[in-house]
């Protein structure tokens, strides 16, 4: 039995999708068609029902699924063993990541990565929340760091720590040693999309303490937001550590304030794959980076390969 053909049903059964299982595996939606068609005359049966447009699988189906994750399994553990110490192959991971990961901690951890697994292929997207945990669930993404978990069957999500937010002005305009959120109300304050956390963080901080706002800004790109700032526009909540990278090249400042922003959830978010540990292993590493121990372990280096 030709396990690639097991592993491309596996994937269709997965993403529930014939299309996005060719994505997923980087070949055309014919060759991926041709390869369960080839598994079903194998087989003796039919695996999946094709009488409508809505995917189902057959009985048969259902029962093989099982067994092609037993398959995988043990493809992968026969490889781990039998290949240890052997050349490492290269790894195509596609990552998506929201702009306050990316200007906080994602480049460093890239270039950490890379240099104890320099064959790694990198495919980067910077989206918001809802865009990359829908991605992760059509298959187009291997891992997701967001500010939402994505949830689903064979999804997994681990927490990581919180961002600190911060307002942030522009050090030769915002010159007060301390501000306080009626200070604040005076100027025009951007934040990220309607209804994001951040956003939804600072109206309730103002609203708690019963401080009308002059003007919100609503803004999905840091670079946007940082320019605007820059310009003096006004103040935006921005993570402090995306901010401390990008006040040593631009004139930024984190604002001392009487109250405290509530801090900015991220989530990495990754499907169970039965062939490869390899998402599995970069989640590690990234907890574990983003931790404090700023490299990777010995077993996510190992799951790389």
């Amino acid at each position: 039995m030709n396990l690639r053909f097991v592993e491309a049903f596996y994937w269709v059964v997965s993403l529930k999708s014939v299309s996005r299982a060719a994505e997923k595996l980087f070949i055309t939606q014919s060759a991926m068609s041709s390869r369960i068609a080839a598994l079903e005359e194998e087989l003796g049966v039919l695996l999946l029902d094709r009488r409508d447009k809505q995917f189902r699988l057959t009985v048969a189906g259902m029962r093989f699924f099982s067994h092609a994750q037993r398959l995988l399994a043990l493809q992968r553990e026969i490889k781990g063993e039998m290949g240890a110490g052997g050349a490492q192959r290269a790894v195509t991971l596609r990552i998506g990541a929201i702009e306050s990961v990316l200007h906080s901690w994602l480049i460093d951890w890239v270039h950490q990565m890379r240099r104890g697994n320099p064959d790694v292929e990198l495919e980067l997207t910077v989206e918001t929340t809802p865009v990359l945990v829908d991605q992760i669930h059509r298959g187009a993404l291997d891992i997701a760091f967001a500010a939402l978990p994505s949830v689903g069957e064979r999804l997994r999500s681990r927490p990581l720590p919180p961002m600190e937010m911060v307002f942030v002005g522009h050090g030769q305009i915002h010159r007060k040693r301390r501000y306080t959120l009626d200070d604040l109300a005076g100027f025009d304050l951007l934040t990220f999309q309607r209804g994001s956390q951040p956003h939804v963080g600072l109206m309730d901080l103002f609203r708690d303490a019963n401080v009308g706002l002059k003007r919100v800004h609503n803004i999905s790109s840091i670079s946007a937001m940082v320019q605007l700032v820059e310009g003096g526009f006004g103040i935006a909540t921005l993570p402090l550590a995306a901010v401390r990278r990008l006040s040593e090249r631009l004139p930024l400042k984190p604002l001392k304030c009487e109250a405290t922003l509530p801090p900015l959830p991220v989530h990495a978010s990754y499907r169970d794959d039965p062939t490869s540990m390899v998402a599995q292993g970069v989640v590690e590493a990234v907890v574990e980076y983003v931790g404090g121990s700023k490299g990777l372990s010995r077993s996510s280096k190992k799951a790389m390969k």
